[in-house]
């Protein structure tokens, strides 16, 4: 299916590895020019020739800059221009037991994982509306639905941005322009991958055991009953950041593996 990407214009925040460069990786490869995003410039620089060496045809470019403050967004706007495609894909999490949660973290999290889309969406959203075209996608996840005990202040930014993902949706009707919101499940990043071979190191276990827990005691409503590839969740953003899926907007897609128990 050609997704007729060719010639647009993409920024995929926090696309230095896992979801958000799976992300970049599949619209580079679909045509589209894409603009990389992280804060740690030498990350940044070895994702960039990882993807030039990958796709040696596609158009890609990269912008460090820090999306955890009102000014780091704006130099990554100013840096950017106008674009077509916006993946607010950027997150942080961690597991903490809510007692433990300071003011300092709810709105370190609020300030990362909604704010920057927040901001980006506002600096980008006239221009598309104005061109006719464009589609906004924030990466969210199975936890802004059923929240996690253990992180209850991820789980609280992950709702916020399907809020704002289909409040913003309201504000394009008839524009041309599409706002959705995807819901990753557990996934095989990077830093999951880190997490769980500490968990297993601890535990004494292999990291396959340590995998086979979690899915048996932490996720067992997964379908999948294992974790999800980042280049999985690639494929249905990139659909959705293509002129073809102009009838999908203000929605909340999951891919996360069944994990969800929903007719819809």
């Amino acid at each position: 299916m050609d997704l007729q990407l060719k010639g647009k214009r993409a920024l995929v925040t926090g696309s230095t590895s896992g979801i958000g460069f799976a992300i970049a990786r599949e619209l580079a490869a679909e045509g589209a020019q894409v603009l990389l995003n992280g804060r740690d410039v030498k990350r940044l620089q070895q994702a960039l020739q990882r993807l030039q060496a990958e796709l040696p045809d596609a158009t890609i470019d990269a912008v460090q800059a820090d999306l955890s403050t009102a000014e780091g967004c704006q130099q990554l706007l100013d840096a950017a221009g106008a674009v077509d495609i916006l993946v607010n894909n950027l997150g942080i999490f961690e597991p903490k037991v809510f007692e433990q949660i300071t003011d300092a973290d709810w709105s370190r999290f609020f300030e990362v994982n909604v704010m920057s889309g927040v901001r980006l969406a506002r600096g980008q959203l006239a221009g598309m509306k104005l061109r006719g075209w464009g589609r906004i996608v924030f990466i969210s996840s199975e936890s802004g639905i059923c929240p996690p005990g253990d992180m209850l202040h991820y789980g609280m930014s992950k709702s916020a941005q399907l809020s704002v993902s289909r409040g913003l949706a309201e504000t394009c009707a008839g524009t041309g322009v599409t706002v959705n919101a995807v819901l990753p499940g557990p996934t095989r990043t990077e830093g999951v991958g880190d997490f769980f071979a500490k968990l297993s190191s601890d535990a004494g276990q292999t990291l396959a055991e340590t995998e086979t827990d979690f899915f048996q005691h932490a996720r067992p409503t997964s379908l999948l009953q294992r974790f999800i590839e980042p280049a999985e969740v690639a494929a249905l953003v990139a659909y959705v950041c293509s002129p073809r899926s102009a009838a999908t907007n203000g929605a909340a897609l999951r891919v996360d593996g069944g994990v969800v128990r929903s007719l819809i």
